[in-house]
């Protein structure tokens, strides 16, 4: 499977570079694909309060980055993406695949950060909550490099 990058320039803090990026060791299912979005139930799979970076994408002839977030609970936030449907009009061909990775708490900022810069996804949350549930400055965020899915 090729990946995908979108074609627009986007100026990108020479900071989010510093080092070389990480494998976060992003999930995957037992056949050694990504999840289909739409076939798992991250219930049934053990996710709640499990804490990590997820990212989400559309796959097919017009392949997509959708979304990169960040959570204390793995279960709850993929079952409130079911009901956004700013991200689910992504699934109308039913190829929509997720992965995470469990990243300690104090880094999860830093990495969504860098995925963002880095991937431009469609559907970009503003709001980056800290592990106490506020909002930190944006620039008091440090980028930190990891390989996005697929990559590295």
């Amino acid at each position: 499977m090729a990946w995908f990058w979108k074609s627009k320039k986007k100026s990108i803090p020479q900071e989010a570079f510093d080092g070389p990026p990480r494998d976060i060791g992003w999930v995957r299912s037992p056949k050694n694909q990504f999840y289909n979005f739409l076939n798992m139930d991250p219930d049934d799979m053990g996710l709640n309060g499990v804490s990590g970076v997820y990212v989400i994408w559309r796959a097919g002839r017009r392949p997509e980055w959708v979304y990169v977030g960040h959570t204390p609970d793995l279960a709850g936030a993929f079952n409130r993406v079911y009901d956004n449907p700013e991200i689910m009009e992504y699934a109308h061909d039913g190829k929509l695949f997720i992965t995470w990775s469990q990243i300690k708490p104090e880094f999860q900022p830093g990495v969504v950060k860098y995925l963002i810069e880095v991937m431009s996804p469609a559907v970009e949350d503003p709001v980056i909550p800290d592990e106490d549930g506020e909002e930190p400055e944006e620039e008091d965020i440090q980028p930190i490099a990891v390989f996005p899915p697929g990559v590295g």
